[in-house]
């Protein structure tokens, strides 16, 4: 009897739409960058900041991924930024086929910059490549500062690391050892670029914007 892995039917039938998109940005000049995180990390926080302080000098679009909800999507609309939401009614990650189909609604000739926000969570997202120019992860302080030993795939991968909420430090109302997380990043891969940053406060915020503006300028990644 023939054995189907369909775990691995999955990741090759993946592919093959990942790399349409691949094609699909690649024709448009459009840059396209995979947001990952664990849920409350502050990823559409650091989005709708972004967005709204570079107004008038990117123009940015969204493909919000949710279990449920377009309760961020909204979020991203209220800053007057496209944003087609996708909800995956259970799965742990976004697909490149639901992105195929969400870059068709998207108005990717007027953008510039195009953000995916994952479904919340370390592990399923990193497996899935989506046809994006590069992952970035979100780490909040209030996660600890364990997560890249414990989740190395995802910071292994990720060509950006957000160390969000740092505002919390002050005055030591989380344990967080941020040197700790920066070498056992850099341990993982060691052109990981690492910008701690608040989304709330705009604290080291000016540091990600340049990365970016550079980034959606040359049309990459590599700097």
């Amino acid at each position: 009897m023939k054995k189907i892995d369909i775990g691995k039917k999955i990741l090759i039938e993946n592919e093959k739409y990942a790399f349409e998109n691949i094609l699909f940005l690649a024709e448009r000049k459009k840059l396209c960058l995979n947001i990952i995180s664990s849920p409350g990390s502050g990823k559409t926080t650091i989005l709708v900041r972004t967005i709204s302080d570079l107004k008038g000098k990117i123009k940015v679009g969204v493909i919000e991924g949710d279990i449920q909800t377009d309760i961020d999507a909204e979020r991203i609309r209220a800053t007057e930024a496209p944003a087609i939401q996708i909800n995956t009614e259970g799965a742990c990650h976004l697909s490149a086929l639901q992105i195929s189909r969400a870059l068709k609604q998207l108005p990717v000739e007027d953008l510039d910059l195009i953000f995916i926000e994952n479904v919340g969570n370390l592990v399923c997202p990193s497996a899935f490549e989506l046809g994006e120019a590069g992952k970035i992860v979100v780490l909040s302080v209030a996660e600890g500062d364990d997560k890249p030993v414990k989740y190395p795939a995802i910071f292994a991968k990720s060509k950006v690391l957000l160390i969000n909420k740092i505002d919390l430090l002050t005055g030591g109302q989380v344990d967080f050892d941020i040197e700790k997380v920066k070498a056992d990043a850099c341990k993982l891969n060691k052109g990981i670029k690492i910008f701690p940053i608040s989304a709330k406060t705009g604290e080291g915020m000016d540091d990600w914007y340049n990365w970016l503006l550079k980034s959606v300028e040359t049309n990459s990644i590599y700097q």
